[in-house]
């Protein structure tokens, strides 16, 4: 390991390129979580359809491929992206995809009666996914949130072939300087753990601070006695 100490300022550089995609990308893959998976509950298909092919076309591809298009395809095209906004774009979009449905599961298993109380109380569509179907939905998303975000933080080690300096790229270079093949591997999997591990613990906190037995203001109070009206209904 006394080898690679001297090398420590390169890892930590690859590291906050890796911290800064996996940031960058995860607000990508929530607003396209949120924005297809919404849009696949709407009565509307010129809404609902575009949002069926792209999770689909998006799922159905491999991230490599669609990161290599971003970067390497779409200049033939007119748009020249930089390596760090296409390595964005590709993780983003292709993760988003995947959460887009458990968004779009989480509110269509609310039970039938929360829409119907809903409906009663003259709510209208957006109404009641603002205040009733999404905050009671968000509980049971944020497991699997959080398991697309450890996904989407391990597919940043794809973004160094468009040119972008993270972590794994970083740890080659010192491998390839050292010979070190062993000690720099280590390191880069103790890393990856570490970020992995704290991506983990904020998913529990959130979990907890989400849950919807946990005391609050008088707003959840007020949704949770909506809920009970259409559990009861």
């Amino acid at each position: 390991m006394s080898e690679i100490l001297p090398y420590w300022a390169v890892f930590l550089h690859g590291l906050g390129v890796t911290v800064v995609v996996t940031i960058l990308g995860g607000v990508v893959a929530v607003a396209t979580a949120f924005a297809a998976g919404l849009a696949q509950l709407s009565t509307h298909r010129l809404f609902r359809w575009p949002a069926y092919t792209f999770v689909e076309v998006f799922r159905g591809t491999s991230m490599l491929v669609q990161m290599f298009w971003f970067f390497f395809a779409l200049p033939f095209f007119g748009f020249q992206l930089t390596p760090m906004t296409a390595a964005v774009l590709a993780v983003g979009l292709n993760e988003g995809a995947y959460a887009a449905e458990i968004v779009r599961g989480s509110i269509a298993s609310r039970p039938r009666g929360q829409d119907e109380a809903c409906t009663a109380l003259g709510m209208g569509r957006a109404l009641r996914l603002r205040r009733v179907l999404i905050p009671q939905a968000i509980p049971s998303m944020l497991p699997p949130f959080g398991n697309v975000m450890i996904d989407l933080l391990k597919a940043t080690s794809l973004v160094s072939l468009v040119t972008v300096g993270e972590l794994t790229f970083q740890a080659q270079t010192v491998r390839n300087t050292t010979a070190q093949t062993t000690a720099v591997f280590v390191t880069l999997l103790v890393l990856y753990f570490v970020m992995a591990s704290a991506l983990a613990l904020l998913t529990k906190w959130l979990e907890r601070r989400f849950a919807l037995d946990r005391p609050s203001g008088p707003r959840r109070r007020g949704a949770m006695r909506l809920v009970k009206v259409g559990v009861d209904a």
